[in-house]
């Protein structure tokens, strides 16, 4: 029996390779932007759709290509109003994502593996291990699939995209920089590099590569000023200790006024004391940057606490001090599984969780 080729999903294509693809049908490369402009369209899920296209060449659009989307999703809905998506892919494995409504903004936390080869021992998603990279429509279609739904809901349109969801977003970076030139495209999915922000655990060289390649922010997840302390929280500083991290992080290409956001989760008795703090100041002294600081949120199997809210808010006192620009960031979802160091792809039972009329 002859095995038919497998279709292009168009939606793991920059628009350079979109315009390849075209080309490799005999047709002009123009219309490889005319398709871009077309498949991040809502409600376009059809080739038939393209109007602009010559009946012909959807029809061979159709025999070749797709366009791949999430059709369900479990949905749970925060207290708070965060919303936490559960995706299925081809595969069987589980994926999530975060969206966090706020009054001057529409956030989405976005994943870009199976869970997570790092290992952060606060992080449940790294106690999952490490399944597989996410492809690049993998990625983009978490953020169409949410964009449908917030339309389907008349909620406000997303603004800001956070790759801080399972998976460290520099492992795969080859996807990361697609999905990025999509959805930063004009013809895309039009976000403004400055309303997307990468986050990392420290990947050194792929850091420095995201710098070159792109404009987006970056966020380094750094949560210890002591080589020691940070390799027991986090494995991969034993291949990138601190003294490498913080040169790559000065070397890092940033447009003028730009700032490295470095994340601090705080660990009562393991990292929040005032020498801590002290000493994070004397390592980020010459980086232009802002700190956002949050306390560890709940994982079953570790003993991990939040500090008490005054010993927070002397940490950022002392790091002001120093004349620091420092957030205390408020966790949400948490009572969903939602906020940071939550996600683990738990389960898929169906559930369909409408959203309600006022969030």
């Amino acid at each position: 029996m002859q095995t038919l080729p497998e279709k292009t999903d168009l939606r793991n294509l920059t628009q350079e390779q979109l315009v390849q693809f075209v080309e490799s049908l005999g047709q002009p490369s123009f219309r490889g932007r005319q398709i871009l402009a077309w498949i991040y369209k809502p409600g376009v899920t059809e080739f038939s759709q393209m109007t602009d296209l010559a009946k012909e060449f959807r029809t061979i659009l159709a025999e070749t290509a797709c366009m791949s989307r999430f059709e369900e999703s479990m949905i749970e809905v925060s207290k708070d109003g965060a919303v936490k998506f559960g995706f299925r892919l081809d595969d069987g494995a589980i994926i999530e994502s975060v969206l966090i409504p706020e009054e001057d903004r529409q956030t989405l936390c976005v994943s870009s593996q199976v869970g997570c080869a790092m290992g952060c021992t606060f992080c449940l998603t790294g106690a999952m291990g490490f399944r597989r990279n996410l492809t690049t429509s993998e990625i983009i279609n978490q953020v169409c699939a949410v964009r449908d739904w917030m339309i389907a809901h008349d909620m406000d349109a997303l603004t800001n995209i956070v790759f801080m969801g399972m998976g460290e977003p520099l492992a795969n970076l080859t996807a990361l920089l697609d999905a990025i030139s999509i959805l930063t495209e004009q013809r895309g999915l039009d976000f403004s590099n400055r309303r997307i922000t990468v986050s990392t655990c420290g990947l050194v060289p792929q850091m420095l590569q995201l710098g070159e390649q792109t404009d987006v922010n970056l966020a380094v997840s750094l949560h210890a000023a002591d080589d020691a302390v940070r390799s027991t929280l986090m494995p991969i500083n034993k291949k990138y200790p601190l003294a490498m991290l913080i040169e790559a992080c000065r070397d890092y290409r940033q447009k003028r006024r730009k700032r490295i956001m470095f994340e601090y989760t705080l660990l009562d008795g393991v990292n929040d004391a005032d020498s801590d703090a002290e000493q994070l100041a004397a390592l980020l002294r010459d980086i232009p940057c802002k700190i956002n600081l949050l306390s560890v949120n709940p994982i079953v199997d570790t003993t991990f606490q939040s500090p008490a809210t005054a010993k927070v808010l002397r940490f950022q006192q002392i790091l002001r001090n120093h004349g620091f620009t420092v957030f205390i960031r408020t966790s949400r979802g948490e009572d969903i599984s939602a906020a940071c160091g939550q996600l683990a792809g738990k389960g898929w039972d169906g559930t369909k969780v409408m959203l309600p009329e006022k969030v």
